[in-house]
């Protein structure tokens, strides 16, 4: 029986032998016994029943201690945030809320070795204790730390920590680096070699050849300051994607603003503004960012022949921000990686056109720092279109053009 309980043995009084005293008593009575004396009898007689009755006997049962502490232990294990698992031998007596996510319900009552199905994770479970890296446990790329600790010689834990996604970071930053490295190399050989020629007294370069160096080296200075320009505003930007945005800022009024200063440049007829009032919560200079390089990308690789749209409109709580060109469009297979720092989908049309490769990362991480959405839609031959939706604090209906 589980639960403490207890239980008493003999301890009723005994009713027979009274019951016989008294008619022994009632007897004395009728022999002609003094009463006092049969009733003294009588007295003594059951007094020495109770003094003799048999003590109560106890019996105190105690609960399992094994299921005391598997219970602890399963209490114990429960509100971890990382998958934890309780061993009973190789079997898996209990597994957190974590665990169950990770691997699955059913783990709960199977052999380690069938739950866990990884030959690193089954080496681990033939030692006492130790930790492993195991690769390839939850999907593909999943980089799990497992580690066994034991409890005593019957019970022990595991636990496992998700590194999946330090090593998505750490490779993500040395990709970084090498493409960084890469881009601000090209144009630093290029202006070195020109003027280490134009430098060279032996070279006899003559005044159209010199100024045609002089023209690449002040281009590809300019693409280098680019790079630089963009390499920081990118930092800046992942430094404060934590902090959200506070000033109210009507994003029509301020794409048309920018769509006017783009006209004066690039032309009237290269860009059609269509837009309404819609206030959202953001950093000016941020949102600024976002729609003049969404208007210089659609310009850069848009029909030079056709206007670029670019448009703010409400749509029920969202204000949606769209540009959309008239060029050659983008294959599928390029758009998932577009967002991707020093992405391209032609490397040589996008430098020539002065392309750093980081417009659209920017842009990305802007959008995610204002909790919007940012949606690229292209059909090759037809043209490409950039959509960010961000949620609106007010909603005038002044219209504007």
């Amino acid at each position: 029986m589980n639960g403490n309980k207890t239980d008493m043995v003999g301890s009723s009084f005994p009713w027979s032998s009274v019951l016989v005293a008294m008619g022994t008593c009632a007897v004395m009575l009728v022999i002609g016994v003094y009463p006092v004396l049969a009733i003294a009898v009588l007295i003594v007689w059951v007094g020495t029943l109770w003094l003799s009755r048999p003590e109560p006997v106890v019996e105190v049962r105690v609960p399992d201690e094994g299921s005391v502490s598997r219970q602890a232990m399963v209490d114990l294990v429960e509100p971890f945030s990382v998958p934890v698992l309780m061993l009973d031998s190789q079997r898996i007596a209990a597994a957190n809320a974590a665990a169950r996510e990770a691997l699955g319900p059913h783990i709960v009552g199977q052999d380690a070795r069938v739950a866990l199905r990884h030959p690193e994770a089954i080496t681990l479970l033939d030692k006492p204790q130790g930790t492993v890296m195991v690769r390839g446990l939850t999907g593909a790329r999943s980089i799990w730390q497992v580690r066994r600790v034991a409890i005593d010689q019957r019970f022990s834990l595991i636990e496992m920590v998700n590194r999946t996604a330090e090593a998505d970071i750490s490779r993500s930053h040395t990709d970084f680096v090498a493409n960084a490295s890469h881009e601000l190399r090209t144009p630093l050989a290029s202006i070195i070699g020109y003027i280490e020629t134009l430098a060279d007294p032996d070279a006899k370069v003559d005044a159209a050849t010199a100024a045609r160096f002089h023209n690449t080296v002040l281009r590809e200075s300019r693409r280098l300051q680019s790079l630089v320009e963009d390499l920081m505003s990118l930092s800046r930007i992942e430094a404060e994607k934590h902090d959200l945005p506070r000033e109210q800022i009507d994003l029509g009024l301020l794409a048309a603003s920018i769509g006017s200063e783009v006209a004066c440049t690039a032309g009237e007829e290269r860009i059609a503004v269509q837009v309404t009032d819609a206030v959202v919560t953001g950093d000016r200079q941020q949102l600024d960012q976002v729609i003049r390089n969404l208007i210089d990308n659609a310009l850069k690789y848009g029909d030079a022949g056709q206007p670029v749209s670019v448009e703010v409109a409400r749509d029920g709580h969202e204000a949606v921000f769209s540009v959309t060109d008239r060029g050659e469009g983008i294959h599928p297979d390029h758009i998932p990686y577009l967002t991707r720092r020093f992405y391209r989908t032609d490397p040589g049309r996008s430098r020539a056109a002065g392309g750093t490769g980081l417009g659209l990362a920017i842009v990305k991480h802007i959008v995610e720092r204002h909790r919007g959405k940012l949606d690229i839609s292209s059909k090759v031959g037809e043209g490409t279109s950039v959509t960010v939706r961000l949620a609106l604090t007010a909603s005038p209906s002044k219209e504007l053009s």
